[in-house]
């Protein structure tokens, strides 16, 4: 029995998905105005493999993972820089799908930009503001949180604790400093489009509310992100979601990793005590990048350090091994012939064993750290019994169960790997294969100027981008 601990509830859950046998999940992607840093990539890989572990169990999965594409960090960068703000998010998308890449993450159901829901959030704001729980200021549209009894219900911040030290600052004409932007108006020099309210843009918080709706209807399963999120996020979105549509409880679980730290101090931009995921991914085998991001149990923090780093690659490589010590007897054994010995038992019985023990420890909260030991217990087992092995078939079936339950973790063993630096051909056609989806959805949405920088920067690579009628294609020059 699959139990989550549920943020909404403080305490862990028979999971039961609203619909049998399909998970509707929405996990809070990047805004993307600079590189995601390690602790965001933390939150990436946490929510993939608990993906890959619910297919793993079963359940068809609808996964949507979210791109801020406007708000006031995206409009500062461009206007820094002296490029649109589409063509900033065009940049750090595209970086984020070879980040995603080089982590083995599944590809999202769907990627949905908060620019492509402008109406959409328009009119979830408009419902709000029927409702009686929005107002309108000069063309700001905010939520009325005051008007809203169950606001806290995810934070359990009290709703009369919340005024404490907040002030409404200069600019703003909030009724109370508690409430939240739906709708901003239109500033000089910001993106903006037409509205009942007049022009403007939207508020952080209603994208992901009404993104989560478009995809997955509401109620629906899960909700993911990090810890920082609960609150005001979260809890804002719970608000919206409740006032626009009715529906009291949005989202069944809710789930949030845990932090990144740097000696025990969390990873933060605004703070300057981090690193970026394209500075540890150019530094590490990526692979063992990703080991390390999910061996730790996904609620609780993860310290980073080069030591850290540097025993996931030993950890890795003890496992890779006993693949290849797999591999080297069964290739003895299909040119010599074997019978089926103790050891042969002995390991049938280790296979039974590590696949129980897996799925007990993941049942339990996703608890990762418990599963690798699980497979560690069963690497052991491997080393001992294989050179007593008589039997080939035994073998396939220990590689393919220690195959199957690294990739929950987002390891291929199979993946094979070039001598320099560890990136695979097959890694290098699926990160073209993304950044060419981009654009070719950029080229259907009329952006031609981010479907040109793909391209452009592709060529900087020597890799040659070519239309043709069957759709595009490429090669390195």
């Amino acid at each position: 029995m699959l139990q989550v601990y549920n943020t909404l509830t403080r305490k862990k859950e028979e999971f039961k998905p609203i619909e049998k046998n399909h998970v509707r999940m929405y996990v809070c992607g990047p805004t993307v105005y600079d590189y995601p840093h390690i602790g965001n990539a933390r939150s990436f890989a946490v929510f993939d493999t608990i993906r890959r572990y619910l297919e793993y169990k079963g359940y068809r999965v609808t996964y949507i993972t979210n791109f801020t594409d406007i708000d006031d960090k995206m409009i500062n960068r461009a206007n820094e820089e002296g490029i649109s703000v589409a063509d900033l998010a065009a940049r750090f998308i595209a970086e984020y799908y070879i980040i995603a890449s080089e982590l083995n993450l599944k590809p999202a159901t769907v990627n949905p930009r908060a620019t492509e829901h402008i109406d959409d959030i328009i009119d979830m704001v408009s419902k709000i503001i029927e409702n009686g729980h929005g107002y309108v200021v000069d063309g700001d549209v905010y939520f009325d949180v005051p008007s809203w009894s169950n606001y806290g219900v995810l934070s359990k911040i009290p709703l009369d604790e919340l005024s404490a030290g907040l002030r409404v600052n200069v600019g703003e004409k909030k009724k109370d400093p508690r409430d939240f932007a739906l709708w901003k108006a239109e500033k000089p020099g910001e993106p903006s489009w037409d509205s009942p309210w007049g022009k403007g843009r939207p508020g952080w918080h209603a994208e992901c509310s009404v993104m989560g709706k478009y995809y997955l209807g509401i109620p629906f399963d899960i909700h993911g992100g990090g810890q920082d999120l609960i609150f005001p996020h979260h809890e804002n979105e719970i608000a919206q979601s409740a006032a626009a549509y009715g529906e009291k409880t949005p989202v069944k679980y809710w789930l949030h990793n845990g932090f990144l730290t740097i000696n025990t101090e969390k990873m933060s931009k605004s703070e300057g005590n981090f690193f970026t995921a394209r500075e540890v991914l150019d530094n590490y085998d990526h692979q063992a990048v990703r080991f390390y991001l999910v061996s730790g149990q996904y609620r609780q923090p993860l310290d980073y350090n080069d030591k850290a780093l540097k025993q996931a690659i030993q950890s890795l490589e003890r496992i890779k091994n006993a693949a290849d010590t797999i591999r080297g007897k069964i290739s003895i054994l299909e040119k010599k012939g074997g019978r089926r010995t103790k050891a042969d038992d002995k390991l049938s019985e280790a296979i039974k064993k590590v696949r129980e023990g897996f799925e007990r420890e993941m049942d339990d909260d996703f608890n990762t750290p418990g599963a690798i030991a699980e497979i560690f217990t069963f690497v052991r087992d491997i080393n001992s019994l294989t050179p007593d092995i008589g039997n080939a078939a035994v073998l396939r079936e220990a590689l393919s169960t220690l195959s199957e339950l690294m990739s929950i973790l987002g390891i291929n063993l199979e993946k094979a790997e070039d001598e320099a630096g560890g990136k695979s051909v097959e890694v290098l056609k699926g990160v073209v294969g993304l950044l060419l989806e981009v654009r070719e959805n950029a080229r259907k949405s009329k952006d031609y100027a981010a479907a040109d920088m793909i391209r452009d920067r592709l060529k900087e690579l020597s890799i040659s981008v070519a239309d043709t009628k069957d759709g595009p294609t490429w090669k390195i020059e």
